[in-house]
Order: structure tokens, then C-alpha cells, then sequence
């Protein structure tokens, strides 16, 4: 396989990114990278809504993030860089889009950072009752801020494991529901499909309302196109984690839901209460499988935590060698850009604190802006595809190691399933907020970027 300059330019103080990451870190962090939280609890409200054609609706969002990742599988592959999708948006486009798509992700991953840490604490508090939440985020924070400024391989081991954990719980879970199914699990009777008749409980409504959960529930898998950068064969690590994103996502996303809707009731309470896995695990009379589940879904927000400090420390330390942002942020030392790695955790902390001192309007404020982020950075990614596509078959055909499938159809696909999302969050009352907020901010952004593009270009 042809070997690609990687984009790792040196930091302020001279120094540059390290390549820490061995092939095996990045397998593991593609294969765990799909299995987030939000599959774990989120997927609970889906099901609500939409009942048994919450299968439908995960397959066509994954079908969607499929196109996705393999849009900007082809770039990264061809140009690998810690920005990702801002480097190929600003190559593409212009600074103005980098600079949009960059601090709009950011902005979305330390959030994330500070969620994941409220929600990782309230599960432990759950164990040891009486004790702060606040100083379990408190130590999150500090442990996963550690392990970021120290060398990367560190937060290559951490993902190892626990997306090893993650891998192992979920299927584990598939295998046994697989069999409950089927009826050859022991103590348990096969529910054939008795739960599966009323498939469309509340309509087209409620599919729709399934269909933006699962959209939003995906996020997270771009992270390895950021990792890559900074792995020992950048070009092989992507474009092996491209191809399997199509059975990863429909064996953990689409294949858990089949048996989930085929085990349990939708309306089970306990499908939203204590979670679709739970649920699941319980109806098998499977003892202490609440807990067990526990585990897994803190493991998963801490990995969560630990993956969104990584690339919001590495969107922020691309942007600001490519004259996107402050540069005090772009230093590097051992190989890591540690002062951005501080700066993203101090403002994921910030979005914990003001979760406790404005929880009904600042950080409800927040939550909206970020609501739609992932959308709009998926739009960047296919307007830029179609546009280096095109200048890369011209200027160096070589680089095309990862091909968008039936291109450019299957890209005009996708931006049109992105914008019928974007419709029909407009058409629900709780996703209109998120979407007018995060216009708002992108459109802020996109004004600031233009600006400072057209400043340079008069210097």
C-alpha cells in the first residue's frame, strides 16, 4: 500500500505530533468507537417512540453514517491529518469552512466531555451513596486529563481496554439473545414474534422521532480518522477501519436492536427506566445483570470521556497550526499538544460547573447549541469529498487508497438524507430549538471565519 505524507505539522515551540499508536490501538478504538453510551441508555427513548421499527430507523441512520465514514475515509486516507474533517473542509473549501467545522466540533466534543463525566458519576454515586458528584467528575477530569498529557500511547492503551470491554459486554449480549430467540436458551422460552406485531405503535411519528435518535447516537465515530494521524501507518489504519465501519455498525447498532425489540415489549416501563439492555438481560432472568450492565455503560462514558478529550486537544491543535485560533493552544512537548489538552478539559469542567450553577438556562442553552453539530460537520465532509474527489483524480490518483462507493451519486445520496433530517428535526417541537440554536452558532462561526480569511488575504 502506498505510504502518504501524514499532516503533522510542528507545534509552536518547533516540536510535533508523535506517532504513538500502534495498529492494534487503532483497530480497537475503530471497533469500540461505535458502541458509545448513547446505544447503551439513549436508544431507550427510541424504542419508546417507535417501537419494533426502531430496526428500521437505526438502518437507515446507519446507512447514512455508512456513507459518512466512507467519504471521509477517502480523504484521510489521501491527506491524514489530526484536524480530520476541518483539514479537508479548509483544503476543499476554504479557511472559512475549517475554521467553522473545527471550533463547532470542539465546542460539541468538551461538552460531550462534561456530560459523560456528570453521567459517569451519577453511577457511581448510585454505588456509594452520600458521596459528591461533583468530586467524581472532579477526579474523571483529572485522570483523563492525565492520561491525554501524557504520551498518546497511553490514551491508546486506555481505548484498548476499554473498548475491549465494550466489544466483549455487547457481544456477549448478542450471542445470548441470539439464542433466547431462537429458543435454545436455557431456562428461558423463545417469544417467536409475539412483541413484534404492532410495529408501527404511533405511526410515522414515532419513526421519525426513532430516526433522529439514532441519527445522534452514532457520533463519535470520527474520532479514528483524528487518531489515525498520529498512528505508525496512517493510510492502512484508516482505510481498515473504513471498511469494517459496515458490519460493525449493523452487528452492534441494528443487530442488538432486532433482538432487543424480539425479547422485550416496547412499552416495557423498563425499556426507558433502566435501559434497553437491562431490560433485555432481566427478561432473560439473567441474576445481576442491572449492575453488570452498569459497569459496561460506565465504561463506556469514561471511554467516551477519555476519546472526546483526545480529539477536542487534537481539532484544537489542528486548527491552530493552520491560523484558525490562539497559538498558545498549538504547543507541543513529548509529542502531545498539551496545552490544548488542558484547555479542553478546562472547558469540558466549565460545562460540568454550569451544569450545577444554570442547569435551566446556560447549560440548557448549551445542549441546544451543540444539538445539531454532528449534522453540520457531516455536511462539510460530503461538499468536501465531492470537490477533492475530483482534484485528486486529477493531481495524484495514486492517493485514492479508500473510494466512495458509486461516487458521485451515492454523495449526493447522503447530502440529501442529511438535509431531510435537518427537515424533520424542524418538524418536531424538541429538536427545533436544537436545530435553529446550532444554525446559530455555525452561521456566528462561518461569519468569523469569512472575516478573518478575507483580513489575511488583504494583508
Amino acid at each position: 500500500m502506498p505510504r502518504t505524507t501524514v499532516e503533522t505539522p510542528a507545534g509552536t515551540d518547533g516540536a510535533s505530533l508523535s506517532h504513538g499508536l500502534k495498529q492494534r490501538h487503532l483497530s480497537m478504538i475503530a471497533l469500540g468507537g461505535v458502541i458509545g453510551a448513547g446505544l447503551f441508555v439513549g436508544s431507550g427513548a427510541g424504542i419508546a417512540a417507535a417501537g419494533p421499527s426502531i430496526v428500521v430507523a437505526y438502518t437507515l441512520s446507519g446507512l447514512l453514517v455508512m456513507l459518512v465514514m466512507r467519504m471521509l475515509g477517502e480523504m484521510s486516507a489521501a491527506y491524514p491529518s489530526s484536524g480530520s474533517f476541518s483539514a479537508h473542509a479548509e483544503r476543499a473549501i476554504g479557511p472559512w469552512a475549517g475554521f467553522t467545522a473545527g471550533w463547532a466540533f470542539w465546542v460539541l466534543l468538551c461538552t460531550a466531555v462534561g456530560l459523560e463525566g456528570i453521567g459517569a458519576a451519577k453511577i457511581v454515586t448510585g454505588w456509594l451513596p452520600g458521596t459528591p458528584e461533583w468530586a467524581w467528575v472532579a477526579l474523571f477530569m483529572v485522570v483523563f486529563c492525565g492520561t491525554n498529557l501524557a504520551a498518546v500511547k497511553n490514551f491508546g492503551e486506555f481505548e484498548f481496554w476499554f473498548a475491549a470491554l465494550k466489544v466483549g459486554a455487547i457481544s456477549l449480549f448478542l450471542v445470548l439473545g441470539v439464542l433466547a430467540v431462537a429458543g435454545v436458551l436455557p431456562g428461558t422460552d423463545s417469544p417467536g414474534a409475539s412483541h413484534l406485531t404492532d410495529f408501527l405503535p404511533h405511526g410515522a411519528e414515532g419513526l421519525v422521532i426513532g430516526l433522529l435518535a439514532s441519527v445522534f447516537a452514532y457520533g463519535g465515530l470520527e474520532t479514528v480518522t483524528i487518531a489515525a494521524a498520529e498512528s505508525e501507518n496512517p493510510v492502512k489504519g484508516v482505510a481498515s477501519a473504513v471498511r469494517t465501519a459496515m458490519w460493525r455498525i449493523g452487528l452492534f447498532y441494528i443487530g442488538s436492536m432486532a433482538v432487543i425489540v424480539t425479547l422485550v415489549p416496547w412499552d416495557d416501563p423498563a425499556v426507558v427506566e433502566s435501559g434497553p439492555y437491562v431490560a433485555a438481560l432481566d427478561r432473560l432472568g439473567i441474576p445481576g445483570a442491572g449492575q453488570l450492565m452498569n459497569v459496561v455503560v460506565l465504561v463506556a462514558l469514561l471511554s467516551a470521556m477519555n476519546a472526546n478529550i483526545y480529539g477536542a486537544s487534537r481539532i484544537g491543535y489542528s486548527l491552530v497550526e493552520r491560523s484558525q485560533g490562539p497559538k498558545a493552544l498549538g504547543r507541543v512537548s513529548g509529542g502531545v499538544p498539551r496545552t490544548a489538552v488542558l484547555a479542553s478539559s478546562v472547558f469540558g469542567f466549565l460545562c460540568v460547573l454550569l451544569s450545577y450553577w444554570r442547569p435551566d438556562d446556560v447549560f440548557s442553552w448549551l445542549l441546544n447549541m451543540i444539538g445539531a453539530v454532528i449534522l453540520v460537520v457531516w455536511i462539510f465532509i460530503a461538499v468536501s469529498q465531492l470537490r477533492l474527489r475530483r482534484r485528486l483524480e486529477r493531481e495524484a490518483p495514486e492517493k485514492l487508497v479508500v473510494r466512495m462507493w458509486a461516487f458521485p451519486l451515492l454523495t449526493w445520496v447522503a447530502l440529501a438524507g442529511m438535509a431531510a433530517v435537518f427537515v424533520l428535526m424542524a418538524r418536531e417541537p424538541d429538536t427545533r430549538v436544537q436545530l435553529y440554536s446550532t444554525g446559530g452558532m455555525t452561521l456566528a462561526l462561518a461569519a468569523l471565519g469569512y472575516a478573518r480569511q478575507r483580513v489575511r488575504a488583504w494583508r
